[in-house]
């Protein structure tokens, strides 16, 4: 990916310097809290950002890597709340926040559900911390108010899109009425697409002063793209080797995530073999392995994979269509590639 690659640390370190006005221990704890859950990742989005400006012939100076970080300090937040709502305490082979504070809050000597409570509290009150912080990184980005104001609406559209995709997804799980393949593609889009693609690319053009169909135009390549990037997530949360992707192929299983992957199979003859394991937090490697076989053999996999590859022919035809330089087009080629393979 083309474009340059922001830390997001200077927003962070920022909040993690003392502020007189601030009370300590706890700003401090939660301060450092905000910096560990910003460390570490691919950071795509914020190069999502720097991408799309510079390619466009973009000259809007500091306000680009301040606008990136606001970016991923939005994907922070989500992330820290995620893990609340699926209380997982290990992210990516270490100590998600709300692991920490539980951990913090045990060795300190506190019961199981006093820590519970603590760990809930921190990470909650760490995700809000990065919700504000992109939103004055925005609101306070060397630019003309009139790009404030259009930065601005569209990350309080990014928001308020994910935080209803979110809730969505969790009232799926309640098991009360199976979801329509409909219905969990725009969960996909609302949870993902939306501000892992769309805000980034749309932000990128705005900082570059696109035009407004150059800008529109960029938001449904982003939202295509997002969409291809979490079916993919979907397949390899199932298929994938752990050692390669750094997460269990297991726990979507265990959970019964109705994504389109398990949705689909609900039409197909394997149906009956997947919907005995599905949702068994007991689930081994053995039935593990007799669901993947049977999702293989009622062609679901095969039907999602179609359906990645459909997205990312559309954001590139999309991107064709627009008055865009050639490299920014190449861009989107490369990246749609990318995407497809599961390397981006």
């Amino acid at each position: 990916m083309t474009g340059k690659r922001t830390t997001g640390a200077t927003t962070l370190e920022r909040r993690v310097a003392p502020d007189p006005l601030d009370p300590p221990p706890g700003t401090a704890l939660l301060a450092a809290a905000l910096f560990d859950a910003g460390r570490g990742g691919k950071r795509f989005r914020p190069r999502l950002v720097h991408a799309v400006h510079d390619l466009l012939g973009g000259v809007a100076g500091a306000a680009v890597p301040q606008v990136a970080e606001a970016v991923e300090l939005l994907h922070t937040a989500f992330v820290v709340h995620d893990d609340v709502i699926d209380g997982d305490d290990v992210r990516r082979g270490r100590a998600s926040t709300p692991g920490s504070f539980r951990r913090e809050a045990t060795d300190a000597g506190a019961s199981p559900e006093a820590a519970a409570t603590y760990a809930v509290a921190g990470a909650v009150l760490t995700g809000d911390l990065a919700l504000a912080g992109s939103l004055r990184a925005v609101a306070t980005a060397p630019l003309e108010p009139a790009v404030v104001r259009r930065l601005l609406d569209l990350l309080d559209h990014a928001i308020r899109v994910s935080a209803a995709g979110e809730l969505a997804d969790v009232r799926h799980s309640l098991g009360l009425a199976e979801p329509t393949l409909a219905e969990v593609l725009a969960v996909a889009e609302h949870k993902t697409a939306v501000y892992s693609f769309q805000l980034p690319m749309q932000a990128g053009a705005v900082l570059a002063g696109a035009d407004p169909a150059v800008i529109d135009g960029l938001g449904e390549v982003g939202r295509r793209l997002g969409v291809a990037f979490q079916l993919l997530d979907d397949l390899l949360g199932v298929f994938g080797d752990p050692r390669e992707t750094g997460k269990s192929n297991l726990g979507d299983l265990r959970e019964g995530k109705r994504t389109p992957l398990v949705v689909h199979a609900r039409s197909t003859a394997a149906w009956p073999q997947v919907q005995r394991h599905l949702g068994d937090a007991a689930l081994g490697p053995d039935d593990a392995a007799r669901v993947r076989d049977a999702l293989e053999a009622g062609g679901s996999r095969a039907f999602v994979t179609d359906l990645v590859a459909a997205h990312v022919d559309a954001a590139v035809a999309c991107t064709a269509g627009l008055d865009v330089p050639p490299d920014l087009l190449d861009w989107v080629r490369d990246l749609a590639a990318r995407i497809g393979r599961g390397t981006a």
